[in-house]
Order: structure tokens, then sequence, then C-alpha cells
């Protein structure tokens, strides 16, 4: 068998430790560690179930990125905090000696990135077994023959037994992830939630990747059988990934990606699905993972003595999670590639439940949404959530943007017109009423628009301009309830409705007035219908223009 050791090994990179180092381990080795440490126990289908602890989402609030001479000019301050070099010294001393006394570690050597021109090199030192499964389920495994002369570019180091000292490391509380852009160097600390490693390897490639011209995208994306290419954009539980796995197309990935000259390509090699309220009906695909030796699930609720797994259950999180190989999707593409898209599609939960089932966005509306980024929590996500809130993160993806909005709005607005790209906002949310008086959206009637748009149907049917946000929605679809398509239409209180969408222009009209500036005037026109004359500033940033 080929040596999974490198040749470049972690003294090589001034790592002493120790450890008994457990290199390159494939999931069978890695699935025996984690069970004989007791980190986690076997369902009775095969999947290996974890409990992430007090931490079952990312903690946004305690990530930081080095400000020095390479980050300076080049981060966006205002959404990424800053760790001074000397806090971020003392950090990394203190996880190197760590690192040092442990008596066991995992290291995993991966890509980020499946096209390989554009990818970046990624050593993942691991005190958990399960911990170095899941990164190495997620991101693109090398194959044996890359191992040998592996030299990583990054490096993480995921201790979540190690407690951060504020005083000392300038943190927030005892969790940490500090990016070092210049020492090239990841240290997640405190948390046991595996998510902080695959999403410090998209913020690097959010901050590599534009230099060379390439759009890093928070999406799904899969291709149709006439080689047709669609992303979705979305936030966590808008439907990304499971409206890309869908049977009569084939999967590129569900969650991160880059847009090149040539191709559109996975990030990963895995994907990382919401199982709570996993349907077989709705999501046969994902669900057919959850029977899968292979798979990791977080936080999924087991019987302890016949093993069975209750998706319904939610005692240990909303946000439990299922992390498997792409390959386990039946459909899914061998090189995790695909040409460049003929569709986006933006995806929202809108839990106001006021915008339609889906619109057409001319491209100056597409800028106009990507910048808003926005999806509604609900009441019961997450403590103190009440009512129906609204959440705009830039991009889709703000908390993995290091550079301004701005980067990443041209790149999207260059690839768009390069391509003649179609752009489609599509509500998964609410229908019928609000949060708590309405009902979810129907996947089927989801799917259903999705396709007639992919395939091309919509073209050929009648649409109207929405009197609050200024986009086009279809009149009347195939097989799709004409109501439903008017979500005004689906309110038995008009009034209700007419204010609720008043409410809901104004916080989108309030949240985009930070970037007037730097958007142009076809952009600003793209706002909605009642937003009211907004006076365009002298843009102290490259101007976002429509394509």
């Amino acid at each position: 068998m080929t040596n999974r050791v490198p040749s470049f090994d972690l003294h090589h990179q001034g790592i002493d430790t120790k450890a008994t180092l457990h290199w390159n381990y494939g999931t069978p080795q890695l699935v025996e560690q984690a069970l004989a440490c007791g980190e986690g126990v076997l369902a009775k289908d095969g999947p290996l179930v974890v409990a992430t602890g007090k931490h079952t989402g990312r903690s946004a609030k305690d990530k930081f990125i080095v400000r020095d001479g390479e980050t300076e000019s080049n981060i966006w301050w205002d959404n990424n905090a800053s760790m001074t070099p000397d806090h971020f010294a003392a950090l990394k001393a203190d996880f190197l000696k760590a690192v040092g006394e442990k008596e066991t570690l995992f290291v995993a050597d991966l890509f980020g990135g499946s096209q390989p021109e554009h990818r970046v090199r990624v050593r993942v030192i691991n005190e958990l077994a399960w911990h170095n499964l899941f990164i190495r389920t997620l991101l693109v495994r090398p194959e044996a023959d890359e191992l040998t002369g592996f030299e990583p570019e990054f490096t993480i180091i995921d201790l979540p037994s190690f407690r951060a000292d504020p005083a000392r490391h300038g943190t927030r509380t005892e969790t940490v992830i500090a990016v070092n852009l210049s020492e090239k160097l990841i240290l997640i600390g405190g948390t046991k939630y595996a998510g902080e490693m695959k999403k410090s390897v998209f913020g690097i490639l959010n901050y590599k990747l534009p230099v060379a011209g390439i759009m890093p995208m928070h999406c799904s994306a899969n291709i149709g059988p006439k080689g047709d290419t669609a992303v979705f954009f979305g936030l966590s539980g808008t439907g990304k990934t499971t409206l890309s796995a869908d049977a009569s197309r084939t999967l590129i990935g569900d969650d991160e990606h880059g847009w090149s000259d040539t191709a559109v390509f996975n990030f990963e090699g895995g994907c990382y699905a919401k199982m709570i309220r996993l349907s077989p009906e709705a999501e046969p695909e994902i669900y057919a993972t959850t029977k899968r030796f292979g798979t990791v699930l977080e936080n999924v609720v087991i019987d302890p003595d016949t093993r069975a797994l209750d998706l319904d259950d939610n005692t240990l999180a909303e946000n439990t999670r299922g992390a498997y190989p792409i390959d386990f999707i039946p459909n899914a593409s061998a090189e995790n590639m695909g040409p460049v898209p003929k569709n986006v599609i933006f995806l929202t939960a809108d839990a106001f439940g006021v915008l339609p089932p889906i619109a057409r966005l001319t491209p100056d509306q597409a800028m106009y949404h990507f910048l808003s980024g926005y999806t509604a929590k609900v009441a019961g996500t997450e403590i103190g959530v009440t009512e129906p809130e609204a959440t705009f993160s830039t991009c889709f993806g703000a908390p993995f943007m290091p550079r301004h909005p701005s980067v990443y709005g041209n790149l999207l607005k260059d690839r768009i017109a390069k391509g003649g790209v179609k752009c489609w906002l599509v509500n998964t949310g609410w229908t019928g009423g609000k949060y708590g008086v309405g009902s979810r959206m129907p996947i089927k009637v989801t799917r259903a628009l999705l396709n007639a748009a992919l395939d091309g149907s919509l073209n050929n049917v009648e649409f109207r301009v929405d009197p609050n946000f200024g986009f086009e929605v279809p009149v009347s679809v195939p097989d799709v309830e004409s109501r439903i398509l008017n979500p005004r239409d689906t309110w038995t209180d008009k009034a209700d409705y007419d204010a609720t969408a008043a409410k809901l222009v104004k916080l989108f009209t309030d949240n985009f007035a930070r970037f007037a500036a730097h958007v142009d005037a076809g952009v600003l026109a793209a706002a909605p219908m009642g937003a009211g004359e907004v006076v365009v500033q002298q843009a102290q940033e490259p101007v976002i223009t429509a394509a």
C-alpha cells in the first residue's frame, strides 16, 4: 500500500509532538478509532452518530482574522473581527504546546477545490477521530500517489479540548477560530462543531480565488440532461442541499463552489445536509444516506437499545446534520465539476409569506438580491426568536466573505454578462400567511416551478409585475395551482398581507442603504417598488453594475 505519510511531515512545519500520529486514515479506520475512543456510536444501518455538545452550530462571533500587512487593506473589517499578531502569537504558542502533549492525533492531507488548477492544499490536524473523518468526507480526497509529495499550503489545527484565554489571546470567550492568512494557519479550539473546519476552507478560497478572477459561491449546483448547469445560492435552511439533489439532474455539489472561465467546480468532496424532519418521500436521495456506513450524523437522536434513528427529534439540536461523501448521491458528478451555468437561482425561506414561489429577475434585480442575501428566521429555531425575523447576509454568505461584497458582486456581474445567464428568485418559505398562520411552501410546487425554469418552459408563460418588488412573476404554470403564484391571493386577511409586504419592503430598503454608494443607478432602481427615491452618493469602492 502507498505510504500515507508524506515526506513533508509535521516536523518540517515546526510542529513537534509526542502523539501517535494517524496519517490519512480511510473511513473504516477512522470509524474504528472513533468508536474505540467513545466519540460516538453506530446506528443500526451503519452511520456514525456523534454529539457536538453545547456548540450545535458555528460560533460566528468567535471567529477572528489576524490584522497585519497582508490583510489590512484586503479584508472587509466591517464584517470580520480582527485579532492582533501578538495575540495570535500567544494563541499559536499555546496551541502548539497542547499539540505537543497529545497522546494521539489524526492528520489528513486534502484539497479544497475540484478543479486542479484552482484548488488549495490543506492539512488538517485533529484530536478527535470523528472530526478527521468529517473533514476527510467534506473536502476533496487526494489520490494515493498524490500523498507522498503532499506539501500543505494551509494548515488547520482543530482541538475541541483547547480553551482560549480572552485576556491572553484577545478572544471573546474560550472558543476561538483564528485565521492567519500570512502564516496560512487556522486554529480552532473550544468547539466540537465540525462545520467550523469546512467553513474555514471556504473562507480561504473566498480570499484567494477572486484575485484570479474566479467567483467563489455559497451555493449548490447541478447539471441537467442537456448539460445545462444551475447554481442555487441560499443561506442555511433555504433548500440548497435538498433542491440540488434532484434525481433528474447530476449533482455537482451542495454548498460551496467556484465559477471559473471553464467550469463550475465543487470546493468539496462531500455533502453536509440538515437532517431534522428529513422526509424519505420528499428527499429520498438524502434520506438514503442516513442508512449508509461512512455517513456522520451530528446531534441526531438514537434509540440506545435498537440504535434506530429519530430524525424528527430535535432534543439535542434543531440543526441536526449529516456529512456523507458526494458519491452517496446516486447521480453525482464523478469530476465534481460541470459547465458554466445557464441559470442562477437565489433561494429564500420567506417566513413573512410575502414573496412569490418564483420570480424572474433582470440583471439589475439579480445584483440587488445577491447583495441583499435575504432569508428569515422563524420562531423556535433560535433562543429569543418569537416572530419571523429578517436576515440579510450579503452574497448569501456574509460570515464566509473576507473581502468587500463589491468584489464578489462584480465577479458575479461579469459572469452573468459573459454567459447570458437567466436569474430567478425562489421562495421556499411560507404561503397563505406568515409563519404561525400559513404553511411551508410545498416542495412539490418548488420542484415543479424550478423544473419549468430550468427546462425553459417558463419562457412560454404569461408574467405579471409584482407590485411590491417589481420583478416578474408567472401568472400560470402547468400543473401548479395558479393561486399559489400570487401570495396575496393565498392570504385570508388581505389587509394583513399588504401591511406585512410593506414591512418587508422597508426591511429590504433599510438594509440596502449600506450598499447605495457602491452600486450604479440601475441596481438602485431595482429596489422594491415602495422603496422611495434613493440619493446616489459617489461610490468610494468599485461600482457594481448590472450586465
